[in-house]
């Protein structure tokens, strides 16, 4: 009989205090924790940004040609804060650049995939603690590159896509192109580092299926980022040296790169657009499949019930991440693409609805007949599964080419991203820091402030949102700064401005979440170990984690959804907890 305890393996916390200057444990932190921090806080910052960049992008949609008061004068702007003709493309461009690059990627794999791989695996840190600093320290240099691209000329102006031979008219584009290789090398050396500890570095008894959805919605991102990024970094040299070196790569017969520059001809602008969405339709998934994992684990802990179809969603997850690499062709159906070659594509996005059902009736079966706690994680989480099933639903219109090739320009399409993307993963990275902020820095946010941050944001973000499907069923044009110029339109123009308040209103309301989340870090209540009671091994360690995380060896029982098992009297089982014929018998005492 085995009289393995917690207990038996503590050893003094003092050995697991950080060490070293401040420099060293603070700043150029080898630490897997403290650069999950750096991602989060610098991540938060872009996040402002972006949300900022929106607000210019909706203000010209309600006044066109007016005056933006206050954000004006942060945009490129004519003046008296009106916004100047050239500058609304940059507007969208950076917008959806800074989102996607330096927001929902880094804030998923970098934060969360930094702070809780180890942790909740048993591991002490990464398998290359110093890849994984340097991961974090080559996201400054595409900090720096994308901020000095807005003030180049008018700015990047050629739509996040950065299709040639547009992308090829602007020196700002240089600047944009190397901040992107910049976030394609740190995702890179990311991945390298999180498949190799997920591999090699799991505690004793921790096997590939007793690992929490959070972790398999890494591993498997991982392994997309790993296949993926190299031909978007590759394409982004390609362009470069089409833009100052004069390649044709991307360029057509005879087509001017540039004042001085003449291709040598013979490229092709279509070939960028493979090599863009071969990675850029996986990176969708590499935006949401760490989303579902984090809203899988909230779930069953705030529904007290295991998982429902642990291993199905196992699957799942990997059948999106199989079939998303054979799915770009759907963002080209406008293209002229050969009518079989599009058939293709369209049969395979229509297949990847399936294993999307099949997490969401999994979801919704987690949640059917539990005695649910309506915490603020968990409000998030199903604000989550709500909001995908809506995204999800308007993405089959696009899957069919008929209806794309009517739909790809308007708002339908922007309404669908932003489904998916905001009101979805953005929420369950909401949900996520009030769900992990104690495990993070030892203290609770507090739970009346976060549940007003949600409903007021999940109010504002439907009626920022929402209303885009009416506008794209009517053809309303995304990407233009002045639709009204045409008659057909004019009439839409009382609604962009009830979706212009709304998005005002949602983005005044983060500074409730902003207010909360600092106070909390300084003033909040303490949290124990385990404050939400759950299973999986992170809640094991103390809180916040000291250097090597664990002051115990872990040893793993079972897997992380073991609520209202009928082995124990409470209603969670943590994972390390030995099984009831495996605990040593108690001694009286004396």
């Amino acid at each position: 009989m085995s009289t393995i305890t917690a207990d038996a393996h503590v050893h003094s916390h003092d050995d697991h205090t950080h060490a070293g200057s401040f420099l060293s444990t603070y700043v150029f932190s080898r630490d897997h924790k403290i650069i999950g921090i750096q991602f989060l806080f610098s991540t938060l910052i872009w996040f402002l940004i972006g949300g900022l960049l929106a607000l210019g992008i909706r203000w010209q949609l309600a006044y066109p040609w007016s005056s933006m008061p206050i954000l004006g004068k942060l945009v490129y702007s004519a003046e008296g804060g009106q916004i100047a003709p050239e500058a609304y493309t940059m507007l969208f461009t950076m917008h959806a650049t800074v989102m996607i690059f330096l927001v929902i990627i880094p804030i998923l794999a970098g934060a969360f995939g930094n702070f809780l791989i180890p942790l909740m695996i048993g591991a002490d840190d990464m398998a290359f603690p110093t890849l994984n600093m340097l991961s974090y320290w080559f996201m400054w240099p595409a900090f720096f590159a994308f901020g000095a691209s807005f003030f180049v000329g008018t700015g990047p102006a050629s739509g996040w896509t950065s299709y040639p031979p547009l992308s090829l008219t602007s020196e700002a584009q240089m600047f944009w192109l190397i901040g992107l290789t910049f976030v394609g090398v740190s995702s890179m050396m990311g991945s390298v580092n999180y498949l190799t500890t997920i591999i090699q570095m799991r505690a004793p008894g921790m096997t590939m299926f007793r690992l929490p959805m959070t972790i398999w919605g890494m591993f498997i991102t991982a392994i997309l980022q790993a296949f993926a990024l190299p031909v978007l970094t590759a394409a982004g040299f390609m362009q470069l040296m089409d833009l100052k070196l004069g390649t044709g790569f991307f360029i057509p017969e005879g087509w001017s790169a540039s004042n001085s520059l003449r291709a040598s001809g013979g490229g092709q602008p279509l070939l960028w657009q493979h090599l863009f969405w071969f990675y850029s339709h996986p990176a969708v998934y590499i935006m949401i499949l760490p989303a579902m994992g984090m809203v899988s684990d909230m779930l069953s802990c705030f529904a007290r019930k295991p998982l429902f179809g642990y291993k199905p969603m196992v699957y799942s997850i990997a059948g999106i991440a199989g079939l998303g690499f054979i799915v770009w062709g759907h963002h080209m159906f406008v293209s002229g693409m050969n009518p079989v070659l599009g058939m293709t594509f369209m049969v395979a996005t229509m297949f990847i609805a399936l294993p999307s059902a099949i997490k969401t009736f999994n979801w919704l079966g987690t949640i059917w007949g539990s005695k649910i706690q309506f915490t603020t994680p968990m409000l998030f989480a199903l604000s989550f599964v709500s909001m995908f099933i809506i995204g999800g639903l308007s993405g089959i219109f696009m899957a069919a080419t008929p209806v794309d090739i009517f739909i790809h320009d308007t708002y339908f399409i922007v309404a669908h991203f932003h489904y998916v993307l905001f009101a979805g993963t953005a929420m369950a990275v909401f949900g996520a820091i009030y769900f992990w902020f104690p495990k993070m820095f030892g203290r609770m946010m507090n739970e009346r402030w976060g549940k007003v941050h949600f409903f007021l944001t999940f109010i504002f973000l439907n009626g920022v949102f929402y209303p885009m499907h009416i506008l794209g069923w009517v053809g309303f044009p995304r990407r233009l700064a002045d639709p009204y110029h045409y008659e057909t339109f004019r009439h839409l123009l009382p609604l962009n401005q009830f979706m212009t308040w709304c998005a005002i209103l949602m983005v005044t309301t983060q500074i409730i979440f902003a207010i909360n989340f600092f106070y909390s870090i300084f003033f909040g209540p303490k949290a124990g170990r385990n404050p939400w009671r759950a299973n999986s091994l992170e809640w094991q360690a103390p809180s916040p984690p000291g250097h090597g995380n664990f002051d115990f060896q872990p040893i793993i029982y079972r897997g992380p959804y073991e609520y209202g098992s009928p082995e124990v009297d409470e209603d969670y089982y943590p994972q390390t907890t030995p099984p009831p014929t495996d605990r040593p018998l108690a001694v009286p005492a004396h």
